[in-house]
């Protein structure tokens, strides 16, 4: 099946071709011509199958045929995703889209300054991109009307209810307006899922195009076991022994992702860290810069697992397994994308077990165990010296030791009360003694006896 068979129209087809796409994904022969028909749409499909063309392409042509002719539109279709990055890449392609059929969209989230978003809305706009929580914002304060829109996605659902989204997802729905399309896209399918469809969807068409929660299977995985204590060493002897150009890692704290990236750059292994205490400003710099490889690993939590798209990414690897075991489905399918081949490693430590076992249980299979033959002996972190003692044989080998403390000067004793002599006479010529007080006898010793 080609896309000139799914009804698109010829803008469309151009703009699909010069992206070099020639063949419709599974996700996108289903889902278009449901769209089109104008039903309800639950959809699972996994990570990297080309979703968000599958709701793009439709929408874009549906609202092309009925641009209103008023200079302030007003919103007409919303798309709420659980992330800044997603936000940012469902942003682009509608962008790309829709601008071959002079449709406006912008994209809305938390973490930056208000009023530019509301200076975008006000100039009038056909197609928003938003975080369930800045909408609110934007709709409390009467900065955007929802009233007349005609299609509502929900892409990556399942990430959304576990960021706790539940309840302003049902509050955005309360703005629409009857009847709107509902399409609902997740890359895993739980029962938390197909309770939100129950609340919103009436009567949609289910689509699966793969087993729930499965891996892409062009993705090469593997489990490294490792010490807790040695990860940071094993991740850079395999980036430097592997010559690896580009690497996403996955921490599971925003604190052990900056740690981390600090022991790289010890290493001499250029990396940056990205995740949600970074202001957006600097979020975006640094995936430009890794997109560019002028970064050779970015280290990321999940906040960023479904949130960032990018190409020919070879190389993912889990430092820390994750909580949530369906996270490492999204994790993994930052690489392996578009049936490219990708490899996902996994540094695992002898308190993870029960993770890796709910891993393998979710995907059905046991991932393979590699080793490392020659993985070095120590270990050297920053602030740490490298000095060589001999062994008993009368050899040597490096040891790793902290460095010296500074001598520290002894304190002074505490000043005290001398007495001391002085020769002085009194009218009646007798002699008398004197005390004398240190300077720095405190208060009491500074004080004089007046008579």
């Amino acid at each position: 099946m080609s896309f000139d068979s799914l009804g698109l129209c010829a803008e469309l087809l151009t703009a699909i071709t010069a992206q070099g796409y020639t063949t419709p994904t599974p996700i996108q022969r289903e889902a278009i011509p449901v769209i089109f028909e104008g039903c309800d749409l639950l959809a699972g499909a996994q990570t990297g199958t080309g979703k968000t063309a599958a709701f793009a392409l439709p929408i874009v042509q549906k609202l092309s045929k009925n641009a209103p002719k008023r200079r302030h539109r007003r919103p007409r279709a919303l798309v709420l995703v659980p992330t800044r990055e997603l936000a940012a890449q469902v942003s682009d392609q509608l962008q790309y889209y829709g601008r071959r059929l002079a449709l406006r969209s912008t994209m809305i989230y938390g973490g930056v300054n208000i009023r530019p978003q509301m200076q975008r809305l006000e100039r009038g706009i056909d197609i928003v991109v938003a975080t369930p929580g800045r909408l609110l914002d934007h709709a409390e304060r009467g900065t955007i009307n929802l009233s007349e829109i005609e299609f509502l996605v929900l892409d990556e659902a399942d990430r959304m209810l576990d960021l706790g989204f539940i309840d302003d997802i049902l509050r955005v729905a309360e703005y629409l307006p009857e009847p709107c399309q509902h399409l609902l896209f997740s890359a895993t399918y739980s029962q938390s899922i197909k309770q939100l469809a129950d609340e919103l969807l009436d009567q949609p068409r289910r689509i699966e195009v793969a087993k729930p929660n499965i891996a892409a299977t062009a993705v090469d995985q593997a489990v490294y076991p490792v010490e807790r204590s040695r990860k940071r060493e094993m991740l850079s002897h395999l980036i430097r022994t592997g010559e690896w150009q580009q690497v996403l890692v996955f921490t599971r704290t925003r604190y052990g992702a900056d740690q981390l990236t600090a022991e790289l750059l010890f290493d001499g292994i250029k990396a940056a860290p990205i995740h949600s205490n970074k202001s957006q400003s600097i979020r975006t710099r640094t995936l430009a810069e890794f997109k560019r490889g002028e970064l050779r690993v970015l280290v990321a939590t999940d906040v960023a697992a479904r949130g960032l798209d990018i190409q020919h990414l070879p190389y993912v690897v889990n430092y820390e397994l994750p909580q949530v075991a369906e996270d490492y489905v999204h994790r993994i399918g930052r690489t392996g994308r578009a049936g490219e081949a990708g490899v996902a490693l996994s540094l695992v430590c002898p308190a993870e077990q029960l993770l890796l076992q709910a891993i393998e249980k979710l995907l059905g299979y046991v991932i393979p165990i590699r080793t490392v033959a020659d993985f070095p002996e120590i270990a050297v972190k920053r602030g740490m010296v490298v000095k060589k003692s001999k062994s008993a044989k009368g050899g040597s080998r490096p040891k790793a030791t902290l460095p010296k403390a500074e001598k520290v000067a002894p304190k002074p004793k505490k000043a005290v009360m001398k007495q001391v002599s002085t020769k002085s006479r009194k009218p009646g010529g007798k002699k008398t003694t004197t005390a004398k007080a240190s300077p720095t006898a405190g208060r009491r010793g500074g004080r004089t006896r007046s008579h």
